[in-house]
């Protein structure tokens, strides 16, 4: 099990998925996450989710997705009693994380300026639509709104359907990654003395990864257009017919192009003047699609890429979800993890973990995702608060 964030405290203040999402990536390197949630209903992530009874219940499976290995204690922020519970909190921990609007951790009395007077080299990491300054600063953000306003959606699709939205939360997705690449970066710092505030803006971070398309406009001068399923850069690679559905082919290279026009027994294509230099393939993009879909025709999906790939063509199939998780190359390298009877489900549930192995093992963690709540007296207890001061927190709804 992935250790490397061990003895690190993490508050976990967010709601839905870019918070949850960091902080479930760090959960996963060692770090004791702490989520601290709201006595009314807690992250709303906990009533959303395909089965609604699991959403009756407050373990939607949106919740159950980003929260496993976690710890919860509910805490009413607007009480006194509430803020003095996070204050020790913070004085135990490493590292805060919350994606409420701006200022609205101010207007608690509850903002880094604050937090640092109780730890000094406390890590504050804000997630933010649009960042903790700027003309839309207090707008709320929602994935489909970044999408859009990111010139995402207008890229996305071809060109008679175009825009549309990515298939999955990408914005929140993306915003959560960055943060936690950002709260990492911080922890590593050998130099820092003192606290870190990280300004994560979900718009930024998405274009942050859209370096080619906004590349070519920055420095090319070529406006972005949504192509479908064809590669901007290269033809022919892109999305292409057989005999029984779609075959991904990336035929980037000279070799790669001439090596699957000899799978495909058109060895003529390549002395073909159209389609002979790259720049011309790009040019002829839509003829050598049409001319290779009329090769391809003649056999399967399956028949044809186990057969590319022998030739030194990267190619694949275009599976669902389903047929993706159920694939050895998948199920066989301890991406999806299994937890037994989770207490508030009521069964086993299983849900991906991280992208990556460290030492040949894939990061872990071995507690379900919380029950609402589930942990607030065994934390408070670990904060110094007595029997009698908890159960005085219950009475006044404070915790």
């Amino acid at each position: 099990m992935a250790t490397s964030l061990r003895g690190i405290r993490v508050l976990d203040l967010t709601n839905v998925l870019a918070g949850p999402f960091a902080c479930h990536q760090l959960a996963h390197m060692g770090a004791d996450v702490i989520k601290v949630e709201s006595r009314q209903g807690g992250d709303l992530a906990r009533q959303l989710g395909a089965d609604p009874e699991l959403n009756r219940r407050h373990m939607g499976v949106s919740f159950l997705a980003q929260n496993p290995g976690k710890r919860s204690i509910t805490v009413d922020l607007k009480k006194p009693a509430g803020k003095e519970v996070l204050r020790r909190l913070v004085r135990s921990a490493d590292v805060l994380v919350e994606n409420f609007r701006p200022g609205v951790m101010q207007r608690l009395g509850l903002g880094y300026d604050a937090l640092l007077a109780e730890n000094p080299r406390l890590i504050y990491c804000a997630i933010s639509g649009f960042g903790q300054d700027g003309p839309l600063r207090d707008l709320p953000a929602y994935d489909q709104i970044i999408q859009g306003m990111s010139g995402t959606m207008r890229i996305t699709g071809a060109p008679e359907s175009a825009p549309l939205r990515v298939g999955y939360p990408m914005a929140d997705t993306i915003g959560g990654m960055t943060a936690a690449f950002a709260i990492a970066a911080a922890l590593a710092d050998r130099q820092r003395t003192g606290g870190t505030f990280i300004d994560v803006a979900m718009l930024e971070a998405v274009m942050a990864t859209m370096g080619w398309v906004v590349s070519n406009h920055l420095i090319a001068g070529q406006a972005p257009q949504p192509m479908g399923n064809d590669n901007f850069t290269a033809s022919p690679s892109g999305t292409f017919r057989t005999a029984d559905g779609l075959l991904n082919i990336a035929a980037n290279k000279q070799e790669q192009f001439e090596a699957l026009c000899r799978v495909v027994e058109r060895p003529e294509l390549p002395a073909d003047p159209r389609f002979a230099e790259r720049q011309g393939r790009l040019r002829h993009r839509a003829e050598l699609k049409a001319l290779l879909e009329e090769a391809l025709s003649a056999r399967s999906t399956d028949a044809w890429w186990p057969l590319l790939n022998q030739a030194g063509v990267p190619a694949g199939p275009v599976y669902g979800v389903p047929e993706a998780l159920a694939h050895p190359q998948v199920a066989g390298r301890g991406m999806v993890g299994r937890f037994a009877d989770v207490p508030g489900v009521g069964r086993d549930i299983h849900v991906v973990r991280t992208g990556f192995k460290i030492d040949g093992q894939a990061p872990r963690v071995d507690t379900p995702p919380p029950m609402l709540g589930q942990h607030s007296g065994e934390i408070l207890a670990s904060l110094g608060y007595s029997a009698e001061e908890i159960a005085q927190l219950q009475q006044d709804e404070a915790v």
